[in-house]
C-alpha cells in the first residue's frame, strides 16, 4: 500500500513550538493572546486561517504581516521544539519492512517540513516530503494529496491518508483515497469520524494492524 502521513499531530507533537509561535506572532502585532488551549486548536488547518481568525480580520495584509512574525520564530526556534510521538519510528520502520510506501503529506511548508523530518532522524523511512509553499499554494490539504497522486502516480485505491485532523479525511475522500484517523493528536474520534473516516485507531500498534 502507499500511504501518506499527515506530520503534525500524527509524527510528531508540535503544540510547544506552534503555541509560542502564534503568542510571538500577536505579540509583535500588539494583540493580546488567548489561553494555550485555544491556540492548540489552530494546531492542523493552515496556519494563514488560524491567524484570520485570531487577528479577527479578512486584511490579506495583516495576516501576512502576523505570519513573518510567525515564521521569524518559527524558522530558528519553534520548529525544533516538536516531539516525535512514542512508537512512530519504530512503527514506520515496521511498516517500511512490510513493503508498504511512505510519504510525509503535510499542510506545513515543505521547505519547513523537510527540515523537521530530516532533524528528528525519521526522513530516511520515507519516500519524499511533501508541503505547500510558503506563498500558500497547496496549503489546502485536498489540493496537496491531489498533487501527490498525480506526482507519484498513485492508484487511490491503494493509497491511505493518515492524519488527527478533519482535514486530512475529507482531502483523502476528496481523491478517492482511504483514510486513517489517529487519536493521539489534536482531533478527537467524534471530528474523524464524523469526516468520514474509514478507520479510527488510538495507538500506532493499532495502525500497524490496518493492512
Amino acid at each position: 500500500m502507499d500511504l501518506l502521513f499527515d506530520l503534525d499531530g500524527t509524527l510528531t507533537e508540535p503544540a510547544p513550538g506552534i503555541i509560542l509561535c502564534f503568542q510571538h506572532a500577536l505579540q509583535k502585532m500588539g494583540r493580546a493572546a488567548p489561553d494555550a488551549g485555544h491556540l492548540r486548536r489552530l494546531i492542523g488547518p493552515p496556519l494563514r486561517s488560524g491567524l484570520a481568525e485570531l487577528l479577527a480580520t479578512d486584511d490579506a495584509a495583516q495576516i501576512e504581516a502576523a505570519l513573518g512574525h510567525f515564521r521569524e520564530r518559527f524558522a530558528t526556534t519553534g520548529m525544533f521544539e516538536n516531539e516525535v510521538y512514542p512508537d512512530v519510528p519504530a512503527g514506520l520502520a515496521g511498516l517500511g519492512a512490510a513493503g508498504h510506501r511512505l510519504w510525509v503529506v503535510t499542510s506545513k511548508p515543505g521547505v519547513y517540513a523537510r527540515k523537521i523530518v530530516e532533524h528528528f532522524g525519521l526522513a530516511r523511512h520515507f519516500r519524499e516530503v511533501y508541503g505547500a509553499e510558503l506563498s500558500g499554494e497547496r496549503s489546502e490539504k485536498g489540493e496537496l494529496i491531489r498533487h501527490v497522486l498525480e506526482r507519484e502516480d498513485l492508484d487511490p485505491r491503494r493509497t491511505w491518508m493518515i492524519g488527527d485532523r478533519r482535514f486530512d479525511v475529507a482531502g483523502g475522500r476528496a481523491n478517492g483515497t482511504w483514510t486513517v484517523g489517529v487519536l493521539w493528536g489534536h482531533g478527537s474520534e467524534e471530528e474523524l469520524r464524523g469526516a468520514g473516516a474509514d478507520r479510527v485507531v488510538a495507538s500506532v500498534a493499532e495502525l500497524l494492524t490496518c493492512w
